[in-house]
């Protein structure tokens, strides 16, 4: 515990920056105000340079991807031009359309990790993390109710990939993910069971 509180406070002012702003994303995403993009580019701006500098190049390269999506996600979720950006319903996908995801992201994971001559297992975790969340974060901006499933494992996988880097607080952020996606999930659900009732 005494290792994690001094790891803390070495902490970059640059990772605590991102580490709000993505928690802010979370927060708005979950009450689907459209504000959250926003955020999510901010944040993604900052954790490229901060998983950049120490090797996680997956990773680094997931962060420009994000602030494509952010600015996707945006206009996805500005529908019908409402502020709070819910002309999108929250949707949910079939067993069929989960396993080609799963089975997609298990793939693209293997054959990533071959190309670059990856044999670390922490090089697979940042594959896996990595075509994970562009999948997850694809579910995000259509509003599919699964995301946050998707969410919980990636995150867990990641928490571990971020210890093993001494990004502590990162690592932090993404236990506190786990929870912040429990009640996504849970909050889209009732909005999906909301509007299938009507």
């Amino acid at each position: 515990m005494q290792v994690l509180i001094e790891a803390l406070l070495t902490t970059s002012g640059l990772e605590i920056a991102a580490v709000i702003l993505a928690i802010s994303y979370l927060l708005l995403a979950i009450r689907q105000n459209i504000l959250c993009w926003a955020a999510a580019l901010l944040s993604s701006g900052l954790y490229c340079f901060i998983f950049f500098s120490v090797e996680l190049y997956f990773e680094s390269v997931l962060q420009v991807f994000y602030i494509a999506m952010a600015v996707y996600g945006w206009i996805s979720w500005k529908g019908n031009n409402q502020a709070e950006g819910k002309g999108l319903a929250v949707s949910s996908l079939s067993l069929q359309t989960n396993l080609i995801f799963i089975f997609t992201i298990v793939l693209l994971t293997i054959i990533s990790a071959h190309i670059f001559n990856k044999n670390s297992i922490l090089d697979y975790l940042d594959a896996f993390t990595t075509w994970g969340a562009i999948i997850a974060t694809f579910m995000v901006t259509k509003k599919i109710l699964e995301n946050w499933i998707y969410w919980i494992i990636i995150d867990s996988v990641a928490i571990f990939l971020y210890l093993k880097k001494d990004l502590y607080l990162t690592a932090t952020l993404f236990a506190a993910y786990i929870l912040i996606a429990l009640v996504g999930y849970i909050a889209w659900y009732r909005d999906y069971n909301l509007k299938g009732a009507t």
